[in-house]
């Protein structure tokens, strides 16, 4: 390897933000932030969310997202299902008046 190009190899201790779970793990980031892990300091990185938190990991029915991402993007959806929903119920009503006037005749 090459002197004095690559970033120092360092424990940095991860936390994730909505649980609290920490875990140490070797890594070249360079964190300002400090953190105590079994009575030694670390460089500390926040994660929004881990094994610890995921919903695959913990067989959760639902997420603990601390920055909402999760509610957008379900209220992006819901919205767009919605529409649709609309505009099947629209082409059905139209359906039916074309049939009633077929009738008629």
């Amino acid at each position: 390897m090459k002197e004095k190009i690559h970033p120092p190899y360092q424990l940095v201790l991860f936390q994730d933000s909505s649980t609290g779970t920490q875990f140490l793990i070797g890594s070249t980031l360079q964190p300002k932030e400090k953190g105590t892990y079994q009575g030694k300091e670390y460089p500390m990185v926040r994660i929004p969310i881990s094994s610890a938190s995921h919903p695959f990991f913990t067989k959760a029915t639902s997420l603990l997202d601390t920055e909402g991402r999760v509610d957008k993007f379900t209220k992006k959806y819901q919205r767009q299902a919605d529409e649709q929903k609309k505009r099947q119920q629209k082409e059905e009503e139209a359906k039916k008046t074309k049939t009633v006037a077929k009738k008629k005749k």
